[in-house]
């Protein structure tokens, strides 16, 4: 079942968020990517700003494109206190919401919160038990080890739609849970032999054992159209070198015989870069967030072109 040719194109903004843009700024990033006629819209939850609140706001300048999170990291939020959030954007979205959430790392989640990343596929699975009930019916009625909800009546407007909820899922049991229970996976700097090999058989085949419709597979990776390629990987090497260090990130990048995150990026000519979708397409992505990475305003009107004539091409 090839997805080849299928492939949605969107925008990965998470390099406005590192740069210190301001919701002002994201709002017209968003609103652009939809006159440009992307299918979806991206922002990381890192530190602040807060992702779903941007994004509620940029629901109000936006009217078709879906605007995903990418990721949430479930550790600090209570799965009552995150479905309440998402509600309401939904709500604001007018159901254009994608809730991407994932575990973080085991060094960020100890040093920062001082929470010891223990039994992290257990702490998922019965995130989820309270999360999804609430999302789909607005009622739960769990009691887990680790996270409990019981909620009778969540309120809220009626006939909001369930926000779409996807995982980031790089290891087997990630990627079971995520087939099995949510829409799809979000990667980050996974390539298309790893999608292809690793990501897309397992995700399926805990769908299809749980009767659920062919999961989307949403990978990201920096692009940049360039005359200067071996400058601007370079570049991403060392903005990017401490994606080397996460076990998780490590074990995709080796799965695809890269040596780090530069290697794993699109990043050349017009063809060249083209090529490079092409390979995600065939392996099965469904969803290719670009993060733009780009240092001139030439390779940004380069790259935004040839994403856009991809996208149309479709």
């Amino acid at each position: 079942m090839g997805h080849a040719g299928g492939m949605r194109i969107g925008i990965n903004a998470s390099s406005l968020l590192a740069l210190g843009n301001t919701t002002d700024d994201i709002v017209a990033h968003a609103a652009q990517a939809e006159a440009d006629g992307f299918s979806t819209y991206w922002l990381a939850q890192l530190g602040v700003p807060d992702a779903l609140t941007v994004l509620a706001v940029v629901g109000r300048a936006t009217s078709t494109i879906e605007l995903g999170t990418a990721v949430i990291s479930t550790w600090p939020r209570h799965p009552l206190m995150l479905a309440a959030q998402a509600l309401t954007t939904q709500e604001i979205l007018g159901g254009r919401l994608i809730l991407g959430i994932g575990l973080a790392h085991k060094s960020s989640v100890e040093e920062t919160l001082r929470i010891p990343f223990d039994r992290p596929a257990r702490n998922m699975d019965e995130y989820l038990q309270v999360l999804l009930p609430v999302l789909a019916d607005r009622r739960v009625d769990v009691e887990g080890e680790i996270w409990s909800g019981k909620v009778d009546s969540a309120g809220g407007p009626p006939g909001v739609a369930t926000p779409s909820v996807m995982l980031a899922a790089m290891g087997p049991r990630m990627l079971n849970l995520a087939g099995a229970r949510t829409d799809g996976t979000i990667l980050w700097l996974s390539g298309p032999r790893t999608v292809a090999d690793k990501i897309r058989p397992a995700l399926e085949a805990a769908a299809e054992k749980a009767g659920r419709p062919a999961p989307r597979i949403v990978a990201s990776v920096p692009v940049c159209v360039t005359d200067d390629a071996s400058g601007v990987r370079s570049l991403i090497g060392q903005i990017l070198a401490d994606y080397n260090t996460l076990p998780s990130y490590r074990s995709v990048m080796d799965a695809e015989g890269a040596t780090g995150p530069e290697d794993v990026s699109l990043v050349g000519n017009e063809d060249e870069v083209r090529a490079g979708l092409a390979r995600f397409a065939d392996a099965g992505t469904t969803d290719f967030s670009a993060l733009e990475f780009t240092t001139n305003p030439d390779d940004s009107a380069r790259t935004r072109a040839l994403l856009q004539a991809v996208n149309a091409a479709g």
